[in-house]
This record gives C-alpha cells, structure tokens and sequence, in this order.
C-alpha cells in the first residue's frame, strides 16, 4: 500500500489541517495517511490544549489513516532535531512520501543544506545573539535566504534530515493556505493554531475555523493547559534541587542554571520568572524547553540513551490504518506497540509516562499505561 506521511502536532486540529490532508492524498495518490504527531507537549516545550488521544481521535475522523505518537524525546526540540526524529519514525513506517507546508516551497531546500557546510565556527560566537540568529546570518551570506518563518525551518530540518540519514523518502513541500503561523485573529474557515488557540483562552469564536469533532472538544475543556499552572511545580524543582543536580539536566548549559535558580527565587509568577531569565543569546522557546525537561527531571543521560532506542507507540488508526500496519509489521525493525504495560512505563517509554502524568495536571484521563489504541470505524475519503 502506498503510503504518505505527515508530520504535526495538530494543537488543535483545524481546517488548514485538514486541507494539507487532502492535497496530500492528491499530490501523491497514496493508499494511506501516516501521521506521526507529538504527544502532550509541543517542538516548543508547551502543553498542548487537548491530550494526544483527543487529537489522535480528530485526526482519525478528519482523514487520517494512521496516527503514531512521537516521543517526547525527538517532539521536544530544536526543529532539526524535532525533523529528524520525525523522519526516522516515518522512514520506519514504510511511508514513500511525506507532504509538509512551506511559506516558500519552491526554495531549493537542498542548496540551503549544502550550504551550512561552509559555516564557521567563529560565526556562532557571538553570546549576545541566539543560534537561529547567527545562523541565519552566516546563512544570508552564502545564499541571500534567511529562515525565520517556523515552516520553512521545518522544511529545512526535513531536507537535512533526508540527506544526512540517507532516508528512502520523497519530500514535497507545499504551499500553506491562509493564515500566517504566527497570526492571532480568525478571519475565514481557516486560521492559524496561534489564533485558535487564543480564541480559546479569551473564550471567543473559534468554530469556523475547526471541524465538528474539534470545537467539541474544545468546549468541554474545563482549563486551558498553561505554563502558568505548571510554574509552581517548576519553581519548587528549582529552590529544592542544587545546582550539581540542576546541571545535569538536558540542554542545560553556560550557567543558565545559575540564573533560573536565581530567578525561581524572586519571582512567584511565571511571567516574572521568564522577564528575569530571558537574555538574547536564548529564544523563549529554548527556554521553554528547557523548563519542561527541568519539570520532567530528564538528564542528557536519559535523553541520549532513549534516542539510541526508539519505538512506534500507536496513538489510533481506522481500518484502513489498521490495514496498514497489518501489511507492514513483518518488515518494522523498530518496537511496534499498542498497549503500555509496566515493564515498558519502566524502561522505553519511560521518559514519555513521566510527561504524560505531569500533563495529568490538566485531565483525569491515564496518558499511557494500560491505553489502547483510538479505533475510528470506517474510512472517511
């Protein structure tokens, strides 16, 4: 069966979803739509505002065949590494193509990739600006292109990913419809998730812009999962460990635990805590992230190790996906899974139960253990 993969967070899942669905069926005629999508926290270290089985479910009743959870260790990011991980779960799925939107498809991606090997080191020594800033910089200078829209940095983790992994995949960057990224008004049936997810938190209008399934959903939810509920956990984490155990955390580095210990201190709210913190040689959302691996206790130890072992958690499928991952899993090399039991809360999927009950801040709903699979009858064309 011919299959094509996508790659999201669906936070929520809204109509330019369900849009890039439809022009990937008919961009590459596959047989089945594979979507590898983050479970509860986002590339950018947020709460999503509906668990991963509420949106695994979305997806499934919207078109998607197939719906295959990415682990918190390659979800929770920087956008190339959050490309990567995405690809090798893809690439493993068997999938031949993958469709993903792009504010400029038609940029020959593979030039950019090429051209990052003429970077300097001396180009990424300035402590005064972020990584993405100096990088483009360096970027500008060998090409003329700057990446600063979050779906071309995509497109480019996607292309480096492809090239440097070898991976048997097709990539098709497409054209995204409506709304910018980053926009916060809904104006027309399809808006950005930012805009949604404002709507959301300012109790407005936000139904035309998503499917049935989704404003449903929405409407029941009783609180918005926010940083600024998980603050407190964050702030005690930072007061009670010492800075040798601070340091140790994933992506903990030049003195940042020095400053978010100082900061967790003084402030008692979370906007506070990041006005203290922020500097600009870090983005709000390398922070973010690293304030969630903070929460989690995640080690680079950790981190390293589950990313030698990854693994194919089903989130749902339909019986077209169930189809699917009949016809495949004899040629699967990476652990097939459906149903958590402790064993595997205890070793591989670790790292993903820990974030899942932290997300239970949020719902009363078990995220992992003894969780079956969503199951969509019928197949929706």
């Amino acid at each position: 069966m011919h299959a094509v993969g996508l790659v999201t967070e669906y936070n929520p899942f809204h109509n330019g979803h369900r849009y890039h669905l439809s022009q990937a069926r008919e961009l590459t005629h596959a047989e089945v739509v594979v979507a590898v999508m983050s479970g509860n926290f986002t590339q950018r270290g947020e709460p999503t505002l509906l668990d991963k089985w509420q949106r695994a479910q979305a997806a499934l009743t919207n078109g998607v065949d197939l719906v295959v959870e990415l682990p918190i260790f390659m979800a929770v990011q920087p956008a190339h590494r959050f490309a990567a991980g995405a690809l090798e779960l893809l690439a493993a799925l068997g999938v031949d193509d993958v469709v993903f939107g792009a504010e400029h498809p038609k940029w020959d991606f593979k030039q950019l990739v090429a051209a990052e090997q003429n970077f300097t080191a001396s180009g990424f020594s300035q402590y005064n600006a972020t990584f993405a800033t100096q990088f483009n910089e360096q970027l500008k200078d060998q090409t003329g292109l700057s990446l600063t829209d979050p779906n071309d940095i995509l497109s480019f983790g996607y292309y480096k990913a492809q090239i440097n992994e070898r991976l048997p995949l097709r990539l098709h960057p497409i054209q995204r419809r409506g709304s910018q990224y980053h926009d916060e008004r809904i104006e027309g049936k399809i808006a950005s998730a930012s805009a949604i997810r404002q709507a959301v938190l300012e109790h407005g209008d936000f139904k035309q812009a998503v499917p049935v399934q989704t404003a449903q959903q929405l409407q029941k939810l009783q609180q918005v999962p926010s940083w600024d509920a998980m603050y407190p956990m964050l702030r005690n984490q930072l007061i009670q460990s010492p800075v040798e155990q601070l340091v140790q955390i994933y992506q903990m580095a030049e003195g940042l635990e020095y400053r978010m210990k100082d900061a967790a201190q003084r402030n008692l709210s979370f906007a506070g805590f990041m006005k203290a913190v922020k500097t600009k040689r870090y983005t709000y959302a390398h922070l973010l992230r690293v304030y969630l691996y903070t929460i989690l206790q995640l080690t680079e130890s950790q981190v390293s190790d589950h990313l030698k072992r990854p693994y194919l958690h089903v989130l749902g499928f339909n019986e077209r996906g169930r189809d699917y991952l009949h016809s495949i899993k004899k040629q699967v090399e990476l652990p097939l899974l459906t149903k958590i039991d402790q064993n595997l809360r205890d070793d591989l999927l670790n790292l993903d139960y820990r974030a899942g009950k932290l997300y239970q801040t949020f719902t009363p709903v078990e995220q992992d253990l003894k969780h079956a699979p969503v199951i969509v009858k019928g197949v929706k064309e």
